[in-house]
């Protein structure tokens, strides 16, 4: 089907590539939800530049703002000196996004990528707590250089650094065998038992949803008891918002829900609304204890994010994204229950908003989750997985996919999952009450 020149990747590019692996067509083009390879064939885009394309590839205004900037030979590279596209920026992020939520976060520009944005908030918190340890949660990521690594749980990820990963201690997240006992008091009783062992440590760094963990949903009640923890013991409360922000969970910040103010919040991935790269750190007034240039870095603050991320920012009040985000969710939930779930009953689903996972690890078949976005992929569906031993397949449509485009990609997802499961039918008798249309699977 592809006949793509891939030979220059496989003799020049490094064994660390990735994607390609499981989506081997050469892309050239690309427009909303849809992908296109250099041969024109279309892919439907169920991964978003994995959380970096929340509005869509090559979005009209977007683009539009980015090519009038360039055209008039504006700043292009600026450190982090003061430029018109910084002031827009922060105006808009001001007046949209932190005041209408009564939000009194400082915001400083890191390095470009999500990584960075945790290594400044980590650096920071144990400046400001005068203590080195961090405490972090079983099956989160936080990035892949030796300070977010060292908060991150994947043991392949963690043995690429080469060296120890220290000070940070890993909690309990509410899932599987861990939602069977009570994760919050547990850690409130390590934080209270004087001979525990553990040190009181600056911060606790967390993720409203656990996206390469497998979409685990942190419960609100959850996340409340967490925040009041951290004001108890007087540790620092982090929220990563990098992958599940910018609305990608139906509100801008994902801790929306919970009605909590974290002390630190990360965002990158979409901040752009583009695909560039941009990352934040937002941050208590109090917090700022930051000496000039104590951090800095060569490409933080990125002009050209600055300008397609305030444009992104009219487009979410302008153009009833949140409105869009709730409709998809409803559909979404809709089909995995009705669609997805009757097909077997290992089958388990999850999700918020525009990010949902189909967990397979109830099958004896542990490349089943692979073996089916390899499937979506021959059916020009591009899906990733995620979660431990990558038995989640993760579902990541931009925010504004048509919903044509949604329902399209989701029968493919669903034809795919089913061919896998009908392959391995000796093996699963429940395939039987699929036939008989016996609901199944479970929405948890």
């Amino acid at each position: 089907m592809y006949e793509h020149d891939t030979a220059i990747f496989s003799d020049l590019e490094s064994n660390v590539r990735s994607y390609c692996r499981t989506w081997p067509a050469v892309f050239a083009t690309a427009k909303g939800g849809l992908l296109f390879t250099e041969a024109g064939e279309p892919f439907i885009d169920f991964f978003a530049g994995a959380g970096a394309l929340n509005y869509g590839h090559n979005n009209e205004k977007l683009k539009r703002k980015l090519i009038d900037y360039l055209s008039s030979d504006s700043i292009v590279h600026g450190l982090d000196c003061y430029t018109v596209a910084k002031r827009m920026f922060l105006t808009k992020f001001n007046d949209i996004i932190l005041r209408p939520r009564g939000l009194d976060y400082k915001c400083m520009f890191p390095g470009p990528t999500g990584t960075n944005a945790v290594e400044a908030a980590l650096k920071l918190a144990r400046k400001v707590k005068g203590r080195s340890g961090i405490f972090a949660f079983m099956g989160g990521f936080h990035g892949m250089t030796l300070g977010s690594l060292a908060a991150t749980g994947n043991k392949m990820h963690r043995g690429g650094a080469g060296v120890a990963l220290s000070n940070v201690t890993f909690m309990p997240y509410p899932h599987g065998f861990m939602r069977s006992f009570d994760t919050i008091g547990y850690i409130d009783a390590v934080l209270s038992d004087q001979c525990s062992g553990i040190e009181r440590p600056a911060a606790i760094i967390f993720e409203t949803v656990q996206a390469e963990g497998g979409v685990l949903v942190a419960q609100i009640e959850w996340m409340q008891r967490l925040h009041t923890l951290c004001e108890k013991h007087d540790v620092l409360l982090i929220c990563d918002d990098i992958q599940v922000g910018c609305g990608r969970t139906g509100t801008f910040f994902s801790f929306e829900r919970a009605g909590i103010v974290p002390d630190i919040v990360t965002l990158s991935k979409s901040v752009s609304g583009y695909g560039l790269p941009a990352a934040l750190v937002l941050l208590k007034p109090e917090l700022d204890l930051w000496k000039p240039s104590e951090h800095n870095g060569t490409f933080r603050g990125n002009q050209l994010a600055f300008v397609t991320g305030a444009e992104a920012l009219d487009h979410w009040v302008g153009n009833g994204i949140e409105t869009d985000i709730a409709a998809r969710e409803r559909y979404l939930a809709s089909f995995l229950k009705n669609e997805i779930c009757p097909l077997d009953p290992r089958i388990r689903v999850r999700g918020i908003g525009c990010i949902w996972g189909i967990d397979l690890a109830g099958f004896d078949e542990s490349d089943l989750a692979v073996r089916v976005v390899k499937r979506c992929f021959a059916r020009g569906l591009v899906i990733e997985v995620a979660g431990r031993a990558g038995c989640v397949i993760k579902i990541l449509p931009p925010l504004s996919i048509e919903m044509g485009l949604l329902r399209k990609g989701c029968m493919k997802l669903r034809q795919a999952l089913l061919e896998c499961l009908v392959s391995i039918e000796e093996k699963s008798p429940s395939l039987e009450s699929v036939a008989d249309g016996v609901s199944a699977g479970t929405l948890v």
